[in-house]
């Protein structure tokens, strides 16, 4: 298990191997493209090279990439759906380029079809992100907190979508494998969906059932958050790991669970000198 934050990559991914390496990482994810909208900043091949060598120089042992904000593959409107199936393309295209390991992205909101239709029309887009995909790169659904009707907020909500997302009889560029689909779990969102992970009792229960409706085989990355707001609040909130409603405690048994050996956290708390001091406690917790 290897720890690391969201980092910027302000001014060149090329940037964020250095500003990981400053913000004491060993794996890290980033923005590839605005969070907010716009078109992506071209990868030339002097960037590609000048990313990958930073990795290694500043011993990044992995690294992510977090799909903009924008995405809703739940969307009424075409030119949003059809826009959020290529920019996700696009970020897996993008990713392997810079041999990114995973692109997480969260779904979008079902408000506009609601639940049964949503789910079809995710899974459906999911397909057509994935098709003819023969890159290195992984799909991950971000597990959501359920606010604004946000899809994958439960384990059979997930579980759901991937099944009807697979596809089959399609080699990727990894061999004779098809496409894979996995899973980011967001322990702020999960508590906010009513999963609690307070202690070592509650976060056996929750594997246990992530093992039984999803198998943890697909649980590749999990997001080390605390929740400013109590359990099953259905909202998304983010604070410093102690400093919320889950607690170091429930922390200190994910880092020591040995079926989670190797899983990494990334850490998208408020702050970066918050951060410093999490990823302090994460390293204690799992020795050198």
């Amino acid at each position: 298990m290897k720890f690391g934050t969201h980092i910027s990559s302000a001014g060149g991914v090329q940037n964020a191997p250095k500003n990981a390496a400053l913000a004491r990482c060993e794996v890290f994810q980033f923005f590839s493209r605005s969070p907010q909208g716009g078109k992506a900043p071209v990868l030339s091949q002097k960037i590609i090279k000048e990313f990958k060598t930073n990795c290694k120089k500043f011993k990044q042992a992995e690294n992510y990439i977090h799909a903009p904000y924008y995405i809703n593959l739940a969307s009424a409107k075409n030119n949003v759906y059809y826009g959020s199936v290529s920019v996700l393309r696009e970020e897996l295209e993008r990713g392997s380029l810079l041999d990114v390991k995973y692109m997480m992205t969260h779904l979008g909101s079902a408000r506009e079809l609601g639940k049964k239709e949503a789910l079809k029309k995710v899974a459906e887009g999911i397909k057509k992100i994935l098709e003819n995909y023969h890159g290195s790169t992984e799909f991950l659904i971000e597990m959501s907190a359920g606010a604004g009707e946000i899809m994958g907020d439960t384990l059979e909500e997930v579980a759901e979508i991937i099944k009807k997302s697979e596809i089959r009889n399609q080699k990727s560029g990894q061999g004779n494998k098809k496409p894979e689909i996995g899973v980011c779990i967001d322990t702020a969102h999960a508590f906010a969906s009513g999963y609690d992970l307070r202690d070592k009792k509650a976060v056996k229960k929750f594997l246990d059932d992530f093992d039984k409706k999803i198998g943890l085989k697909k649980l590749k990355l999990i997001h080390a958050n605390d929740s400013v707001y109590e359990l099953g609040s259905r909202k998304d909130r983010h604070a410093h790991l102690g400093e919320g409603k889950i607690g170091l405690a429930g922390f200190e048994v994910l880092v020591k669970e040995p079926r989670l050996k190797k899983v990494n956290l990334i850490l998208e708390t408020p702050t970066e000198e918050g951060a410093l001091n999490d990823i302090k406690f994460l390293k204690k917790w799992r020795g050198k």
